[in-house]
């Protein structure tokens, strides 16, 4: 019997892609003055290519972006302070999002989140998402002093929520640090499929929108 449901945030629960492309087109305008001599398009695109979908963290891209662009009058530690306070702004849920953890939640599942990244930053991005409050327990990277995908993490998890593994799902976009490394400690892993990633073939179950979810559980 399932008992809890543990979720990957970025590209999971927060549609990242949308979010920074939200936040970069705010970034420009916000700071025009300096940025005027780029057009916007290639700055956004720039930004969004160096990003890699948030491997790279953005202290390496904004010197590239300083560099490139002849920027003066900013910064690239300016750039990165006003990414840190202001990407909780420009947060972009996946559909279904509070539908889905309400009927989860109301079904007695208890629920987790494990993220990569750092604390303060991504738990300003959940608050923004106003999902905080459904969650017994939130694991940061950057916190806990482990990351995805090595399995401490993860077992970290379960024991605090007082479950056994064979009871857990774990939902993510990434097949190895999400699917794959759940399955490695006994959970099952469910993809929440992403178009530019190549398939998670082992995935116990594949979904494509949050709203599925409820129903996935119920199949195991």
């Amino acid at each position: 019997m399932i008992k809890a449901v543990l979720f990957d945030l970025d590209g999971t629960l927060l549609n990242r892609d949308a979010s920074v492309q939200v936040f970069i087109t705010n970034q420009y305008e916000r700071l025009y003055h300096w940025l005027h001599h780029i057009p916007k398009d290639l700055y956004t695109s720039r930004f969004i290519e160096l990003d890699q979908r948030g491997y790279v963290w953005k202290d390496r891209v904004y010197k590239q972006i300083i560099e490139e662009f002849s920027i003066e009058g900013l910064t690239w530690e300016e750039l990165l302070d006003d990414y840190i306070s202001q990407f909780k702004h420009s947060c972009v849920p996946f559909p279904h999002l509070h539908n889905m953890l309400d009927e989860l939640h109301g079904g007695g599942i208890q629920l987790g989140m494990i993220t990569n990244g750092f604390g303060r930053f991504q738990m300003d991005n959940i608050l923004a998402l106003e999902i905080e409050p459904y969650f017994q327990e939130i694991l940061i990277s950057e916190w806990e002093g482990v990351k995805k995908p090595n399995s401490e993490i993860f077992k970290r998890a379960i024991k605090r929520l007082h479950v056994k593994p064979e009871e857990c799902i774990f939902v993510g976009d990434h097949p190895e640090y999400d699917v794959y490394s759940a399955q490695k400690i006994g959970m099952k892993g469910v993809w929440k499929r992403d178009p530019r990633r190549t398939g998670a073939k082992k995935a116990d179950a594949v979904i494509d929108d949050l709203s599925e979810l409820t129903h996935c559980i119920r199949s195991f």
